[in-house]
């Protein structure tokens, strides 16, 4: 069985508790859930799956706690890894930079040699435009706490099961 690892920037609390729902659907230990302000290298390449999540903070940035674990992240070999991301947007107020944060995270890991997986298609989703679409797919899973909070455990529960049929 795959070890995985989650890993989470959270300002609000709403990306952690996306990250602990996420983490109960896959069975992940309590202890494999970390808020990624306390990055340590030698843990993360302890995990086969990756799962990162973010929220987006105004015109698609990425959450804070995220740009010092990512300067060196996007320098490691994660050639034997999967990674899936999930993402915090506000659809209503930024429907131009949804969920863009997960594109940075996306972009960023690029050229770390790791496979990604969990994209989600555009379908009932309410927003214009956003970063972190490829080939007209979210790069992950977009949650919209803010406005649409009713829809998220029934993403995740779809996304989870669709993670599970790729790992």
């Amino acid at each position: 069985m795959k070890k995985i690892g989650i890993y989470y920037g959270s300002t609000t609390g709403s990306t952690q508790g996306v990250a602990e729902k996420i983490g109960e659907k896959l069975n992940v230990a309590e202890t494999d859930i970390k808020d990624i302000a306390k990055f340590s290298s030698d843990e993360f390449q302890n995990y086969d799956v990756l799962i990162l999540g973010t929220s987006t903070w105004g015109e698609g940035d990425l959450q804070d706690d995220w740009y010092d674990a990512l300067d060196e992240i996007k320098n490691m070999d994660l050639s034997s890894k999967q990674v899936a991301l999930f993402g915090c947007g506000d659809g209503l107020s930024y429907p131009d930079s949804f969920c863009g944060a997960m594109g940075t995270l996306h972009d960023s890991l690029g050229g770390t040699g790791c496979t990604f997986i969990g994209s989600v298609a555009t379908d009932g989703y309410d927003f214009s435009d956003s970063q972190s679409l490829v080939d007209g797919s979210f790069v992950g899973l977009p949650l919209d706490e803010d406005n649409e909070d009713n829809q998220t455990d029934s993403r995740i529960e779809a996304w989870v099961e669709e993670l599970q049929n790729q790992m």
